[in-house]
């Protein structure tokens, strides 16, 4: 075990631990590195580096995905004298180029490290890039690094939150290494207490959890989030495999375990967690009744009742400084346990808000609650050029302001009881409420200023939640208005957080309290929920979703209460009515497939067909699929119509497949058209068990033209395509009006009239990378050489290496195998045959043509040589509407938002 005393710069901690050639860090769904090869790795990345021009104090922007790939980058950099800064692109990627875009300002034009897969994917903003794996490969030379002093800055970390205005904390060496041996102390640590880590690399936590176990000369387990929170039992899993002693987590990973285990305990010989000596749990409030519960379930699976340790630290503490090792003697019968004593070299007091000093670690006893100020050596002394930032979070005698209500006991331990920042504390996450409401401000639906984000924590809950509050833009008594936004609202979350709000509020404009400068008054909000003062907008959002939803129907018989429970599950529901569709409830492309994978799981079937899920989308519907032994049935059983969203009184609008056959990418959109227009997608046949591809592009047309006069026996209609479906549309709206029918909208998404030339061109392996690329089991940047390597290939073995060589848990995400990829690619390979004859001929009355950055050439070149044409197959001119995104991207998450209210405008323009 490494002497502490005698480690006084990171570049010092690695040498040491690399003298252990045994010890290092294993990698899960990776490789085994020890410390030695993580330095010698880190050597060749520093010289590579070095290559680049960069110069000591330099800031690199390290791109936080895979585990082995950061730290690689993290270790590369500092022994380049350069300091490291982790960075996540935000949940919504429409942001990233403006979060780089302020971090390029902030950190001087920083580097850009980043993985292989995730290079293509950087917006261009002007920053110099460079992906590990090639730095990686610079010539093998002892690299001299620069001499650093412990009070050098080492590390910057960026405050949470996905907005452009994050603080980077600035982080030294004496900083990081007073932490953790502090902690090294507070845990009594040694070089056998091997530490698990799943958190992101972007976070404290997991930094913290690195340079631990380093210092100690133990060993340490990496994984992504996603390994963990896909199945919580995983987490068990792991801590048995690897025989961790110590790990961290937020408490609500706890009450995801205990309802796993309610459902389905492992078997005996699959969990045994007799060695662990510490769960630390920080990052959020532990409940304690949580806790209990879940040491009773892992009792039988030899969990000691004394492994839990209550803490709290932040990103300006080097995280975990405060521990409480007296939880289970004595707080267990407490609902939020106190956190505990700080770390050896951190000193804590409370303050009320004259500044005046209420009691100490050096002076304990029990006071009002104040704001909790910290003083120490890992302390950080403040924010990267951001003065005004770093003297706000400072009292005039040195001490960091935290943000938090706290007190201390008699015996000195803290206490939160309260936040006086206007965050919220997700999963451990913390998320800031202006971010969220700057994207829900932008909806047509809520009135402008009007909308506020807020946590609450319903009695019993395992972690805080998100609660919304707005004053919808029509009438608050129009269920109509009202419902819509709720939708809108719920939907735009999802995709710019990545999970549901517990609670969404239609108010008036004096129920969102403001302070004397017009600022929201968030803790007021809160308040008035806790307090029951806007349970009418609560029941108001229930009444409106009764009559949109139906009222609750509760399931029966097994298979429905178990399909209820799975759904509940995905969606963060408390329960669902067994007559709801999936996507009625709020459920997202990304949503159904993990549902699809949660339902062979839990009945044990191979394959529960993507068309069985979006056409029986209910529980009790699925249910009589799956007990009834419909999931398949061949050409008979196909039926192309999918009914995304069945509300509202509009004009429905049919919306074909683009030239890969599916309609996932139809799902996010749909739900903005909730109590408007009923929204139906069509798939082309295929998929399912038994299904033959069509014979023609006439026999899909036709099929196509059935199908919407029975679900529409008349017209007007409307109709669109993606892609390729563009010309399905074209020539389905032909046949419509051939029938003496009226179409008032032809919607043709990025695509020119004639497609015969561009599927001529597409050959097998075209049509593989493509359907790949789509799937995001490749890098855009990666086509160029797969295609050279892949074309001399048999066709077989074409799939098989795109598959080997894609990212396992986007394979797990989408539930595929190579015998199912090949079933698809053969299904896009059949579009493209289809297509090669086709040429367009006869007119429509007109078309909209909302068109975007194509696949070659500018928009403009796409749009003049291309896209006009459809002027030769119209009535009336053409309307060319232009949208964000380029072709592959124009519906998804970060562009879906504009692109409905571009859609949906012209749609009722067209329509009346």
């Amino acid at each position: 075990m490494p002497d502490h005393r005698s480690l006084s710069t990171l570049p010092h901690l690695l040498e040491s631990a690399a003298r252990d050639t045994a010890r290092g860090i294993t990698f899960i769904g990776g490789s085994f590195l020890t410390y030695a090869e993580l330095r010698d790795s880190a050597e060749r990345i520093a010289q590579g580096l070095h290559g680049l021009g960069t110069t000591p104090g330099d800031r690199v922007l390290i791109v936080a995905d895979e585990p082995e790939t950061f730290f690689r980058a993290f270790w590369g950099s500092l022994l380049a004298g350069l300091v490291p800064c982790p960075v996540a692109p935000p949940a919504d990627p429409s942001r990233w180029a403006t979060q780089l875009e302020y971090l390029r300002d902030l950190l001087g034009d920083p580097l850009v490290l980043v993985s292989k897969v995730s290079h293509a994917d950087l917006p261009d903003v002007g920053l110099r890039a460079a992906t590990v794996d090639e730095l990686s490969h610079a010539a093998p030379a002892h690299v001299r690094i620069p001499a650093a002093a412990p009070d050098d800055l080492a590390l910057l970390m960026l405050t949470s939150g996905s907005t452009g205005s994050s603080k980077a904390v600035r982080l030294t060496h004496a900083n990081l290494l007073a932490a953790q041996a502090g902690k090294a102390g507070a845990l009594e640590l040694g070089p056998a207490d091997t530490i698990l880590n799943w958190i992101s690399t972007d976070h404290i936590a997991a930094i913290e959890a690195h340079l631990l176990p380093m210092l100690n000369g133990a060993d340490q387990v990496m994984t992504v989030p996603a390994t963990v929170l896909a199945d919580p039992v995983e987490f068990l899993r792991l801590l048995t495999a690897h025989r961790v002693k110590v790990t961290f987590t937020p408490n609500f990973l706890f009450g995801q375990i205990n309802q796993a285990l309610a459902q389905r305990p492992p078997a005996p010989q699959e969990v045994d967690l007799s060695q662990v000596r510490h769960v630390i749990s920080g990052g959020e409030a532990t409940v304690t009744a949580t806790v209990r519960e879940f040491l009773t379930h892992l009792a039988p699976y030899g969990l000691r009742d004394d492994v839990i340790v209550p803490a709290f630290g932040m990103t300006e503490t080097c995280a975990g400084s405060v521990f409480n090792r007296d939880f289970a003697t004595r707080d267990r019968g407490t609902e939020f346990p106190p956190l505990g004593r700080p770390v050896q070299g951190l000193r804590i007091r409370v303050a009320d808000e004259s500044g005046t000093v209420l009691a100490s670690t050096d002076r304990p006893g029990v006071t009002e609650p104040g704001e909790v100020q910290l003083h120490g050596t890992m302390v950080t002394d403040g924010y990267f050029a951001n003065d005004r930032a770093t003297t706000q979070a400072f009292t005039a005698d040195g001490w960091f302001r935290t943000g938090d209500l706290g007190q201390l006991d008699a015996d000195g331990r803290l206490t939160l009881v309260g936040r006086t920042k206007d965050s919220i504390i997700v999963n451990g996450v913390n998320y800031y409420s202006h971010d969220l409401e700057t994207v829900l401000d932008e909806l047509g639906e809520v009135r402008r200023g009007q909308v506020a984000a807020f946590p609450v924590r319903p009695e019993g809950a395992d972690s805080e939640q998100l609660a919304i509050a707005f004053v919808p833009e029509g009438d608050l008594a129009d269920d109509t208005a009202v419902y819509q936004a709720i939708v809108a609202i719920r939907s735009s979350t999802v995709m710019h957080w990545g999970f549901r709000p517990q609670l969404v509020l239609p108010v008036t404009v004096a129920d969102i309290p403001r302070g004397n400068l017009g600022k929201v008054q968030r803790t007021r909000l809160r308040t008035a929920v806790e307090s029951g003062t806007l349970d009418a907008a609560a029941r108001r959002a229930d009444e409106v979703s009764t009559r949109f939803l139906g009222g609750y129907v509760a399931p029966e018989g097994a298979t429905e209460t178990a399909l209820a429970a799975i759904y509940a599950r995905a969606l963060g529901l408390a329960k669902v009515p067994a007559t709801a569709s999936f996507f009625d409830l709020g459920g997202t492309s990304l949503d159904v497939l993990r549902l699809k994978l949660e339902i062979q799981n839990e009945f044990g079937i191979d394959d529960v067909p993507m068309s069985t899920l979006l056409q029986a989308p209910s529980v009790r519907a699925l249910a009589g699929r799956l007990t009834g032994g419909r999931g398949a049935g061949g050409d008979a059983a196909y039926d192309p119509l999918v009914p995304l969203q069945v509300t509202g009184e509009g004009t429905p609008l049919f919306c074909v497949h683009p030239g890969l056959g599916e309609v996932l990418v139809f799902i996010n959109l749909a739900k903005y058209f909730t109590g408007e227009r009923p929204f139906y997608a069509l798939r082309a046949r295929g998929f399912g068990q038994g299904e033959t591809h069509f014979a023609s592009f006439d026999e899909m047309v036709a099929t196509y033209v059935t199908a919407i006069r029975r679900a529409q026996p008349h017209g007007p209609y409307a109709v669109a395509g993606y892609s390729y479906g563009g010309a399905v549309a074209f020539e389905i709206a032909k046949r419509l009006e051939a029938d003496g029918d009226e179409v008032k909208f032809v919607g043709v998404f990025n695509l020119p009239p004639s497609i015969s030339g561009r599927m001529n061109e597409i050959t097998f392996t075209d049509g593989a990378i493509n359907l790949a690329l789509f799937l995001e089991l490749i890098d855009a940047a990666d086509i160029p050489e797969l295609t050279a390597r892949l074309r001399p290939l048999p066709a077989a073995d074409q799939l098989a290496h795109l598959i080997d060589q894609a990212p396992k848990r986007r394979l797990t995400e989408l539930d595929l195998t190579v015998e199912r990829f090949t079933a698809w690619v053969h299904l896009a390979q059949s579009m493209v045959h289809l297509g090669r004859d086709y040429e367009p001929s006869g007119s429509v009355g007109q078309a909209h043509v909302f068109y975007c950055t194509p696949l070659k050439g500018t928009k403009q070149e796409w749009l003049d040589n291309q896209l006009r044409h459809w002027d030769d197959f119209t009535r009336r001119p053409t309307t060319f509407i232009e949208v964000d995104g380029e072709h592959y991207t124009l519906m998804s998450p970060q562009h879906v938002q504009t692109f409905q209210t571009t859609l949906r405008r012209e749609l009722a323009r067209a329509l009346g």
